[in-house]
């Protein structure tokens, strides 16, 4: 059996996209926690560029980024499809999950920085949830069609991950009455029985640590 190993942290959304991945395609794998305050030597050996999780490493070979962790999942392991066939469907979960990820440092400077960078970001988080509330209007509940895959695993950031920064760090850019259409697919999505089984089942836990997190920062 080819050996299979993830190095990932707990609270990360990128983490958890690859597992998610893996466990719908039936792959077993040993996981190994990080410390972000103290990389294994092994994290660094894999992704000498960037030096961060998620790394898969299959049969001794290192594989970085999420997205691209996920489409060799795709390609490498038999299982149900996490890219559409349709070539243009195809496309357009690659567009999204891409435009999705381009929104994460303005997502993190928004919850976790201060001042002048934390309002550029803000502008720009509130410009995404405009997009994806105009996308999701219509009562659509996936980004492709009736698939859901690569670009629904790649919205954990906005599915669940930005309600935890909101509350942890008290800026609320996320209401109903300005998102409607966005807050009512959020609600469907964490809901969802092929979403909830695979977002991380210690809410609470994740909560805390990121409010440790914006205290940590703010006492800086």
């Amino acid at each position: 059996m080819a050996q299979v190993k993830l190095l990932g942290f707990w609270y990360s959304p990128f983490s958890h996209r690859v597992e998610w991945a893996l466990k719908i395609k039936g792959v077993e794998y040993e996981y190994t926690e990080e410390d972000r305050n103290n990389k294994s030597s092994l994290l660094l050996e894999s992704n000498p560029v960037h030096k961060k999780v998620p790394v898969l490493i299959h049969n001794g070979k290192p594989i970085c980024e999420s997205l691209v962790i996920l489409e060799y999942i795709d390609e490498t392991f038999e299982g149900p499809s996490i890219l559409p066939k349709d070539p243009y469907d195809r496309a357009l979960a690659r567009f999204w999950a891409k435009f999705l990820d381009d929104k994460v440092t303005a997502v993190v400077k928004t919850f976790l920085r201060k001042g002048e960078e934390q309002e550029k970001a803000k502008e720009e988080v509130c410009e995404m949830l405009k997009v994806l509330d105009n996308e999701f209007k219509d009562n659509k509940k996936l980004f492709v069609a009736d698939n859901f895959g690569l670009a629904d695993m790649a919205a954990n950031l906005v599915g669940l991950w930005l309600g935890v920064f909101q509350e942890a760090s008290g800026v609320v850019l996320v209401t109903s009455e300005k998102f409607s259409n966005f807050c009512a697919w959020r609600d469907e999505y964490i809901n969802c029985t092929q979403v909830k089984k695979y977002l991380p089942p210690r809410r609470d836990e994740l909560l805390a640590f990121y409010q440790a997190r914006v205290q940590a920062i703010a006492s800086k």
